[in-house]
């Protein structure tokens, strides 16, 4: 569409555009910081605030009671179990060297060492009463120690019951939150939108049309991308019943603005040749011939050949003789190429 365009306005157009990217690069940040930090503006939900302070006070020191009871009691078990391992190493290396004196003495038979016999067997005896002592401090701890586990874990089943109703009311406050935060976003990207709509339908054509465009830019990119992660789900019929209004919203408008161009179309062609010129804009004139395009019905035409000279399906005037030089030009430059003979030509800037 530029190819009637002077250098310099190519490259200040593409310079324009770049201005109009990066202010909606600007826009796009500021407004993405703006609809993500909108979750803040309530304050946070958490579960204990469904709950009753004084029960959950109350529950969550059973709790916490329960639990140094049950760590005291596991050290307790530790230490009873490591005093009687030590017992029964002590008790066997005892036995081992009381029978091997045992043979010793049976193979002597010597009657002077049944004293010895005596305080040995009492000395063994003694080492397997500790062992059975040691052995009792053991099944005592592991008896402490079933008691605090099933006291833990009826204060944590009575803290769950808790908090059951608890999470079931912070799950219906967090999705009443998450709808209500996504009311805030609709409410801040959908004027948005509307500007967008108005600016352009009035300003893309302007002299500021870089930044219109850049607002456009902003918010299709605010309402069609930064709303969508946020968006409810409900089985996903809102984003189904969303993509169908949007969907049929761009439809009937996309219906419409072809239909009022046919109109349009068909009213200009029913024009006489010189009024038709008056409605054309050069560049864009210049832009569709250099597309083998009639710049007045937007129909293809064999530019090629040489007998041409009007469009065959509007009649419009494509090629025209120059009125000094009668050199065969085209019907909407402004002068003849051959001679520079300005041409009567009444096209629009």
């Amino acid at each position: 569409m530029d190819k009637g365009l002077r250098l310099t306005e190519k490259w200040l157009q593409r310079a324009l555009w770049l201005v109009a990217v990066v202010f909606a690069g600007f826009l796009i940040g500021l407004g993405s910081l703006v609809v993500g930090n909108l979750w803040d503006v309530e304050a946070p939900l958490s579960v204990e605030q469904f709950m009753d302070p004084a029960r959950l006070g109350q529950a969550s020191l059973d709790r916490r009671q329960a639990g140094e009871r049950l760590d005291a009691a596991r050290e307790r078990l530790e230490q009873a179990t490591q005093k009687h391992s030590v017992a029964q190493s002590n008790t066997r290396s005892a036995r081992a060297t009381f029978d091997n004196w045992l043979a010793t003495r049976q193979a002597t038979a010597r009657p002077s060492q049944d004293p010895e016999l005596v305080a040995r067997t009492r000395a063994l005896d003694a080492l397997e009463a500790e062992e059975r002592k040691a052995l009792g401090a053991v099944e005592a701890e592991q008896q402490a120690m079933l008691d605090a586990t099933q006291a833990a874990e009826r204060a944590q089943a009575q803290l769950d019951r808790l908090e059951a109703p608890a999470h079931e009311a912070f799950a219906k406050a967090s999705k009443a939150k998450e709808l209500r935060v996504f009311l805030y976003r609709l409410a801040v990207t959908l004027p948005l939108l509307l500007i967008a709509a108005w600016l352009f339908k009035h300003k893309r054509k302007t002299p500021d049309w870089p930044f219109a465009w850049g607002f456009i830019l902003f918010a299709l990119f605010a309402f069609f991308v930064e709303l969508v992660p946020y968006l409810p789900s409900y089985g996903g019929y809102v984003r189904y019943l969303v993509g169908i209004g949007l969907t049929f919203v761009a439809g009937r408008y996309a219906i419409r603005w072809l239909q009022a161009y046919l109109a349009r179309q068909k009213a200009a062609e029913a024009l006489p040749d010189v009024e038709r010129r008056q409605t054309m804009r050069y560049d864009l004139a210049l832009a569709r011939l250099g597309k083998s395009v009639c710049p007045g019905c937007e129909r293809q035409v064999d530019l090629k050949d040489s007998s041409i000279d009007f469009c065959p399906h509007c009649g419009i005037g494509l090629f025209d003789r120059c009125g000094c030089c009668s050199t065969r030009k085209n019907a909407f430059a402004r002068f003849c190429f051959s001679c520079g003979t300005a041409a009567n030509t009444t096209l629009a800037d």
